[in-house]
C-alpha cells in the first residue's frame, strides 16, 4: 500500500511540476508534506536521512556571498569587462560564457558557478538588448559537463570520492577530464551551430557597448574589497578542501557568515536574507522528501539491485547498465539521492567476485552528472538558473530545456560509453 501511495504521489508531484501550472516549489514541498501524511516517510527520518542539508546550506551559504558581492558592481564590472573582450558579438560571447563556466565548475563546484555567472549573462544581454535563455541554457549545460570532471566539481563526484577511500582529487580529474573536455567541445561547437543564426546585436549596441567604462559599475569600494577578499578566500577554501580535510559546506558557511559580519554597516542582514532565492531552497527540501519516499518503500533500491540480476555480475554490462540507467534517472530524479542509493549497491559488488570496481565508479559519476543535463530538474543548478531566471523576467519553461538538454544528455552518454569502453573495458573480451 505505502509503495503504491508513493509512487502515485511523487508522479501527480512530477507531473505537476513539468505542466508548471503552479509554483514548483509548492509541489514539491506539498508532495513532500503528503509523503509525510499517508505515512510514507517519519518526521524524524526525512529530516536526518533524506533531506540533503549539506547541498541546502552550501546554496544558502553562496547565495549570501553572491547577493553581498553583487551590491558592490563587481559582476557588473566583470560583464562589461568579458563583452569588450569579444566586442559584443554574440556567438564569441556564449563561447567565453561557456568556457567560464565549465573551467569554474571543475574547479570550484557548479553550484558556486553558476551563482557567480548568471549575474553576469543577465547583465550582458540587458546592456546587448538580446534575450538571455540561450546563455541560461548554455550556462546550465556547462556547469554539469564541467563539474563531472573533479571530485568537487559536482555533488554526486564528491559523495563517490567519500565513500571510497583511494579515490582522490587527482583520479577524477585523470579518469574524467579527459573525456569532459571531448564532450565540452562537442557541445559548444553543437550550440553554436544551433543558435548561430538566431542570436544578433545591432551596430548600435556593440558601438554602445565599448563606449561603456567598466570600472564606473564598481559603486562601493570598501564593500567591493571585503566582498571580493571574502569570495576570493572562499573559492581557494574550496580548492584546498581535500588538504583542509573540512567538508564544502563548512567552508561556505565561514565564508558567507565572515562576509555578513565584515559589511554588517553596509548590508543590513535582513535585506541580505530577502534576497536569497527561498524558491528554490523550498523547492529541494521538497524533492528532497518525494525521493527520500521512493527510497524508503524500496523503489530506487529494488532498481538499483535489479542491475546485479540482469548483468549477472559481468563487469563490462554492469558499468554500460550503472552508466546509460544511472544518466536515464537522474535527469528525472536528482542525481543526488540515486547516488546516495547507488553507492551502497555498488559497494556490495565486491561481494559477488568483482574485485576492481573503479569502471562502475567512472560510470556512475559519468551518468549522474551528465543526466543532470537532461532535465530541468535533474541537477542542482538547473534548478538554481531557472530560478534566478525567473526573477530577471528571463524564465524558460521545462520543455523548453528539455529540447536543448535531451539531445546534449544523449550525446555526452554515447561519448562516455565509447569513451568507457576502451579505455577500461576492452580487455575484458
Amino acid at each position: 500500500m505505502e509503495l503504491t501511495t508513493a509512487f502515485i504521489i511523487f508522479i501527480v508531484s512530477y507531473v505537476l511540476i513539468i505542466s508548471e501550472k503552479l509554483n514548483r516549489a509548492l509541489v514539491a514541498c506539498i508532495g513532500g508534506v503528503l509523503m509525510l501524511f499517508f505515512g510514507v516517510l517519519d518526521l524524524d527520518a526525512a529530516f536526518i536521512n533524506h533531506i540533503d542539508w549539506h547541498t541546502i546550506t552550501l546554496l544558502l551559504s553562496m547565495m549570501i556571498l553572491v547577493s553581498i558581492t553583487s551590491q558592490s558592481g563587481f559582476f557588473e564590472y566583470i560583464a562589461i569587462t568579458v563583452a569588450k573582450k569579444v566586442k559584443g558579438k554574440p556567438i564569441p560571447l556564449l563561447v567565453v560564457i561557456s568556457l567560464l563556466t565549465g573551467v569554474g565548475s571543475a574547479f570550484l563546484n557548479n553550484v558556486t558557478t553558476v551563482l557567480l555567472i548568471v549575474p553576469i549573462v543577465l547583465t550582458l544581454t540587458k546592456l546587448l538588448n538580446i534575450t538571455a535563455i540561450p546563455y541560461l541554457l548554455m550556462t546550465i549545460l556547462a556547469s554539469n559537463i564541467g563539474g563531472t570532471a573533479t571530485l568537487i566539481g559536482d555533488p554526486p563526484n564528491l559523495m563517490i570520492g567519500q565513500a571510497v577511500e583511494h579515490l582522490n582529487f587527482n583520479d577524477f580529474l585523470i579518469n574524467l577530464g579527459p573525456v569532459v573536455i571531448i564532450i565540452f567541445a562537442v557541445v559548444i561547437y553543437g550550440m553554436v551551430r544551433f543558435y548561430g543564426d538566431k542570436l544578433h546585436v545591432t551596430k548600435e549596441n556593440q558601438v554602445k557597448l565599448m563606449g561603456v567604462t567598466a570600472s564606473q559599475y564598481l559603486k562601493n569600494k570598501p564593500l567591493l574589497f571585503k566582498s571580493v577578499t571574502v569570495l576570493v578566500v572562499t573559492t581557494l577554501g574550496f580548492i584546498i578542501q581535500p588538504l583542509l580535510k573540512v567538508e564544502l559546506t563548512s567552508v561556505a558557511m565561514a565564508g558567507a557568515l565572515l562576509l555578513l559580519l565584515l559589511t554588517y554597516e553596509e548590508q543590513k542582514v535582513e535585506e541580505v536574507f530577502k534576497s536569497v532565492e527561498w524558491v528554490t531552497i523550498f523547492f529541494f527540501v521538497g524533492l528532497f522528501m518525494l525521493v527520500g519516499g521512493l527510497k524508503e518503500v524500496g523503489i530506487i533500491d529494488e532498481i538499483a539491485k535489479s542491475i546485479i540480476y540482469y548483468t549477472e555480475g559481468d563487469l563490462p554490462k554492469t558499468s554500460m547498465l550503472i552508466l546509460w540507467s544511472s544518466g536515464i534517472l537522474s535527469g528525472f530524479v536528482d542525481n543526488i539521492p540515486f547516488v546516495a542509493a547507488m553507492i551502497p549497491v555498488i559497494l556490495e559488488f565486491q561481494n559477488y567476485g568483482m574485485t576492481n570496481l573503479d569502471p562502475l565508479w567512472w560510470a556512475l559519476a559519468l551518468g549522474a552528472c551528465l543526466g543532470g543535463n537532461a532535465t530541468l530538474i535533474g541537477a542542482t543548478s538547473n534548478v538554481i538558473v531557472a530560478g534566478l531566471a525567473v526573477r530577471a523576467n528571463q524564465s524558460f519553461s521545462y520543455i523548453e530545456f528539455l529540447k536543448v538538454g535531451a539531445p546534449v544528455a544523449l550525446v555526452s552518454f554515447i561519448i562516455s560509453t565509447i569513451y568507457i569502453y576502451f579505455r577500461y573495458l576492452i580487455y575484458f573480451y
